[in-house]
């Protein structure tokens, strides 16, 4: 039996998480789109495993997962369905033709939906840094990522060197792929934190591919912590 379509308003949400490129809290959803993923939509997408959303501060944080990603791609790929109701249509006629050029764009400069949408080095207000640096008692919380901060400063030979995650990952003691990965996720969005894949694609190897944290739809291989 075929997948029943995603509604309108869990599309919207989908496509709103894609856009922000991390992990984003319903009370900023509110104050910034005038929408919450809550309820049968929340739902729907977790089940799907399109979005991953957990309790932080008494609300509900989303960030988008790999397949969400994909699901993303596919709605720029092959166009944003309509919906069968007259209430919002022209709206929607005007997001498929913005995904389509956006689609166009993406394939001509050979751009992946992640390296559009990430966030550079000013892309976060005081706000929303103090709010990710707060202690989060999800998946991967502080814990991992001191560990993730303390093996890069034993890995890295100097000032804004690049460290591979495969070196990284066996410095974190128990702490599950997962954890390392939700984590990862998270601190790209710190204003130190970057994550970039390797140039030469060539030089990796099986194990730098394990390694890799799916940022977007692209691997990342590399982190550097500093300025």
């Amino acid at each position: 039996m075929p997948e029943k379509p995603l509604s309108s308003s869990q599309t919207a949400a989908l496509l709103l998480l894609m856009a922000e490129a991390r992990e984003v809290s319903n009370p900023e959803l509110k104050e910034r789109y005038n929408l919450t993923i809550t309820g049968d939509d929340r739902k729907r997408l977790n089940d799907l495993k399109l979005v991953e959303s957990w309790v932080r501060s008494r609300s509900y944080a989303h960030v988008l997962t790999d397949a969400g990603w994909a699901r993303a791609a596919e709605l720029f790929r092959d166009g944003v369905p309509s919906s069968p109701r007259p209430a919002g249509r022209a709206l929607e006629a005007a997001l498929r033709a913005l995904a389509a050029g956006l689609h166009r764009h993406l394939r001509q400069t050979r751009t992946s939906l992640g390296e559009f949408f990430a966030l550079d080095e000013t892309g976060i207000d005081d706000e929303i840094d103090a709010e990710i640096a707060e202690t989060d008692t999800g998946e991967g919380g502080p814990d991992v990522e001191s560990r993730i901060r303390e093996a890069y400063r034993r890995l890295a030979d100097g000032p804004n060197a690049w460290v591979s995650l495969t070196r990284l990952r066996p410095l974190l003691g128990d702490a599950s792929p997962e954890e390392v990965d939700g984590t990862l996720r998270r601190m790209i969005g710190m204003p130190d934190v970057h994550l970039i894949p390797e140039t030469n694609q060539k030089t990796l190897t099986d194990e730098d591919r394990r390694a890799a944290v799916t940022i977007g739809d692209q691997p990342k291989h590399l982190i550097l912590i500093g300025a």
